[in-house]
C-alpha cells in the first residue's frame, strides 16, 4: 500500500500512509486509538476506498472497490466481531456465497450444494494449514476460538493468500492464544502473507517479524520485530516516552465486605445455567478482578448486581442493605453508594448523539427535571471531569461519540467517580484502547483504590489482570472455579481454570 489517503469530512483518517507484507511473514500493526490502523486495513479488504495511494498484489496495482474484489485478488479480512450466521453450521458458513457451476460445458448454475465436495475441501484446507474445525456443528454451539477457525477457513476457502486479522487474541485463553498462533505460524510456512491488529505488545513480540508503527493517520516507521523491544514501539506509537508498569497500590481493605454475594443462580432463555450458585464478597480498598472466557457468565453478574437483570435466586448485600431485585433507582433511592462502568460504553453507558455536559446531567437530571434542569451546574462539572481525567476535546458541548474510545471510556468513568461511590463495577474498561489510553484508565481506578472504594474489574487481559488486581476469581460457566492470588498463579494455572479445569487436576 503506497501513499494512501483517506478523509472522512475534516477528519484526516490517513494522511500519505504505506504498509508492506511478504508472503511467508507476520507483520504487526500497532498504533494508538485513531491512528488510522482499522482505516488503512479495510481500505486492503475493499471496504473503504481510497482518496488517494495506489495498492499493489504481486507488483500489480489493484483496485478494491468491494470486499469481493479484494478477496478475488486474495486478500481476506477476519474482523474483531466475526461475521457468521449462528443457525448455520461450519461448513455452511464457510462456503456461503459460492457459486457452483453445472451443465456439461459448465455454463449453467448449478441448483444443487455439493456438500461432500465442500466438506472434502475443507478438510484439505484444515490438513495444509493445522486447522481443526466440526464441520457439522452450528456457530452458536461453538465456543470463541473456534468461531475465529472458522473465519480463517472461510477465507482460505475463498483463496486468500493474505490474512488481515484484527484484534485477534481479544477474549481467547493463554491456551487458545498458543493454539492460533501456532496455526499463523504453520500459514506462514506455507507462503500466507499475515497482517495482525493488536494493542498486546507481549504479542507482537513472539508472533510477528515486522513491526509497522502508525500515528495521526501515518506510517511511522517499520522495524525488524527482533531488533526492537516493547518500549522503544510504544514511544513510537505516541511519539513520547511512557511508563508501561501497572501499578498495584498496597491493598487495606476493610474488615467487613462492601458487597456480599451469595448463592447467585440465573437461567437463560434456553433454560441452561448462566449463573450457578455463585458466591464471593468484595472489600472497600481492592480490586477484585473478575478472569474467565467470553460468555461465562461476566455481563449478567454485573447487569445483576446494578438491577438491570432478575436472578433467578441468590442474595445480593451492598453497604449493608439487600439489593437483589431492584432496579437502578430504586438502588438509588436507598442510599446505596455504587456505580457501574459497562462494557458497551456508547450503548449502555452513555448517550452517544449527546454532549459531554448532558451526558453528564444522566446522572443528575431528577433532581430539577424538565425546563429547570440545572445545565449551568452541568457544564461545570463536565468541565471539571474534562480537566481532571485529561479528556480530549474541543469542548463540553461536544458530541460524546465524535471522541476517540480512550476519550469516551474516561467520560464514562470520570461521570461515575464524581458521584464518590463505595463500589464501582467495571466491566472490560479498557476493550479496545491504546496502551496510553488504557494506563490513563488503571491510574483512575487505583485513585479510587486508595480511596477506599470497593472494585470489582471485569477483564479480558490475564497479564493486566496479575499486575493490577489483588485477588482474582475465576469463573467457568458461571460457576466460581477459584478466588487465587494474582501473584502466586500463572497463567497457564488461570488458562486451565478459566475452561473448567483446576490446575492440580490438569
Amino acid at each position: 500500500m503506497r501513499h494512501i489517503s483517506k478523509h472522512f469530512g475534516t477528519v484526516s483518517a490517513n494522511d500519505d500512509a504505506s504498509l508492506s507484507v511478504d508472503r511467508g511473514e507476520i507483520l504487526a500493526l500497532l498504533g494508538e486509538n485513531g491512528s488510522g490502523k482499522s482505516t488503512l486495513l479495510n481500505m486492503l479488504a475493499g471496504i473503504y476506498l481510497p482518496d488517494s495511494g495506489s495498492i499493489y498484489i504481486d507488483n500489480r496495482r489493484r483496485y478494491f472497490r468491494s470486499p469481493e474484489d479484494a478477496i478475488a485478488a486474495g486478500v481476506g479480512m477476519v474482523h474483531q466481531h466475526f461475521k457468521l450466521i449462528p443457525v448455520m453450521s461450519a461448513w455452511e458458513n464457510i462456503s456461503l456465497g459460492e457459486k457452483y457451476e453445472g451443465g456439461s460445458d459448465g455454463r449453467f448454475p448449478n441448483p444443487f450444494i455439493q456438500k461432500k465436495y465442500i466438506n472434502e475441501k475443507i478438510a484439505a484446507l484444515e490438513d495444509r494449514f493445522g486447522l481443526i474445525t466440526l464441520h457439522s456443528k452450528k456457530i452458536y454451539d461453538m465456543a470463541v476460538s473456534e468461531k475465529q477457525t472458522v473465519e480463517i477457513l472461510k477465507m482460505l476457502y475463498r483463496g486468500a493468500t493474505a490474512l488481515v486479522l484484527d484484534e485477534p487474541t481479544a477474549v481467547l485463553t493463554p491456551q487458545e492464544i498458543e493454539q492460533l498462533f501456532s496455526m499463523l505460524r504453520k500459514m506462514k510456512q506455507e507462503g500466507c502473507a499475515i497482517i495482525i491488529i493488536t494493542h498486546k505488545l507481549g504479542e507482537v513480540m513472539d508472533i510477528s517479524d515486522r513491526v509497522t508503527v502508525m500515528r495521526k493517520g501515518k506510517t511511522i516507521a517499520t522495524v525488524n520485530t527482533a531488533q526492537t523491544n516493547p518500549r522503544e514501539l510504544t514511544e513510537m506509537m505516541v511519539g513520547a516516552s511512557i511508563s508501561m508498569e501497572i501499578k498495584r497500590e498496597a491493598s487495606v481493605p476493610g474488615e467487613k465486605p462492601a458487597m456480599e454475594i451469595h448463592n447467585l443462580s440465573l437461567l437463560g432463555d434456553d433454560g441452561t445455567s448462566v449463573l450457578d450458585n455463585m458466591s464471593f464478597d468484595l472489600y472497600g480498598g481492592e480490586i477484585l478482578g473478575v478472569a474467565g472466557i467470553a460468555g461465562s457468565g461476566q455481563r449478567e453478574l454485573c447487569e445483576i448486581i446494578a438491577g438491570l437483570r432478575k436472578a433467578a435466586r441468590g442474595t445480593v448485600m451492598c453497604n449493608g442493605k439487600r439489593i437483589l431485585g431492584l432496579s437502578p433507582r430504586q438502588i438509588k433511592d436507598l442510599g446505596v453508594s455504587m456505580s457501574f462502568i459497562p462494557e458497551d460504553r456508547l450503548g449502555m453507558g452513555l448517550v452517544g448523539g449527546m454532549s459531554i455536559t448532558d451526558n453528564v446531567l444522566l446522572r443528575s437530571y431528577e433532581k430539577r427535571p424538565g425546563i429547570f434542569i440545572d445545565r449551568i451546574g452541568g457544564r461545570i462539572q463536565a468541565e471539571s471531569i474534562v480537566e481532571r481525567y485529561d479528556i480530549s476535546t474541543p469542548s463540553v458541548q461536544h458530541i460524546v461519540r465524535k471522541l476517540s474510545g480512550g476519550n469516551i471510556q474516561k467520560v464514562l468513568l470520570g461521570r461515575e467517580i464524581d458521584l464518590s461511590p463505595r463500589v464501582l463495577i467495571t466491566a472490560y474498561p479498557v476493550r479496545g484502547l491504546d496502551i496510553g489510553a488504557s494506563c490513563s484508565i488503571y491510574e483512575m481506578l487505583n485513585e479510587q483504590k486508595k480511596k477506599g472504594v470497593a472494585i470489582l474489574f471485569i477483564g479480558e487481559d490475564l497479564d493486566v489482570l496479575r499486575e493490577l488486581c489483588d485477588r482474582l476469581m475465576v469463573i467457568h460457566n458461571g460457576k466460581v472455579m477459584d478466588i487465587v492470588d494474582p501473584e502466586k498463579t500463572s497463567k497457564e494455572d488461570l488458562g486451565l481454570l478459566m475452561l473448567g479445569q483446576k490446575a492440580d487436576a490438569a
